[in-house]
C-alpha cells in the first residue's frame, strides 16, 4: 500500500498540535473589506445579473421578440412606481423614442435576457406597451414587391 502524505490531511493546526477546544479547525476566513471592492474605477461595484431580475430568467407575462417595438406609456394614477434604476433607465430610453427590444438592450448595456425580464415588469405595471411585428402571412407578396420595384426603375 502506498503512503499518503500527511499534509493532505492537515487540519490547519500548527506543528500537528491539537487545536484549542471550541476553536474552529483550518484557516480562518478573511474579514470583509471595510470598503466595497470595485470591479474597476468606471464600472463601480460588480452586480450579478440575477440580482437585477430577482433571480428570474423569463418575463412574467410574455416573451419579447427582438424586433418588438417598446412604447413608453403615460403613467396611470394606479400604476406602481418604477422599481429599480434599471427599470427607470429603460423607461427613460423608451420615452425619448420607441425602440426595439434589441435597441433597448444595446442602449442600456444589459443582456437581452435581463432586458426581457425587466420589460415584462414594466408591461405588467402599465408603464409600456408593445408593438408586435407583422406576421409573415400579413406581409405583401414577393411578386407585388418585385412589380413595384420594376415600376420604380422604369421611371
Amino acid at each position: 500500500m502506498s503512503e499518503i502524505p500527511r499534509s493532505w490531511f492537515d487540519d490547519g493546526s500548527r506543528d500537528g498540535a491539537a487545536a484549542a477546544p471550541g476553536a474552529p479547525a483550518g484557516p480562518q476566513p478573511e474579514a470583509p473589506p471595510e470598503r466595497p471592492e470595485w470591479f474597476d474605477d468606471e464600472a463601480g461595484p460588480l452586480v450579478r445579473l440575477f440580482a437585477m431580475t430577482s433571480g428570474r430568467a423569463r418575463p412574467t407575462s410574455e416573451s419579447f421578440d427582438l424586433i418588438a417595438v417598446i412604447h413608453a406609456e403615460d403613467a396611470r394614477e394606479d400604476a406602481p412606481p418604477v422599481q429599480t434604476p434599471e427599470h427607470a433607465a429603460i423607461l427613460a430610453l423608451c420615452r425619448v423614442a420607441p425602440r426595439s427590444v434589441a435597441d433597448v438592450a444595446s442602449d442600456s448595456d444589459l443582456p437581452v435576457g435581463v432586458v426581457r425580464v425587466l420589460l415584462g415588469d414594466l408591461l405588467d405595471a402599465g408603464h409600456i406597451s408593445v408593438g408586435r411585428p407583422l406576421a409573415p402571412a400579413r406581409l405583401p407578396d414577393e411578386r407585388i414587391l418585385r412589380d413595384v420595384i420594376d415600376g420604380l426603375r422604369a421611371l
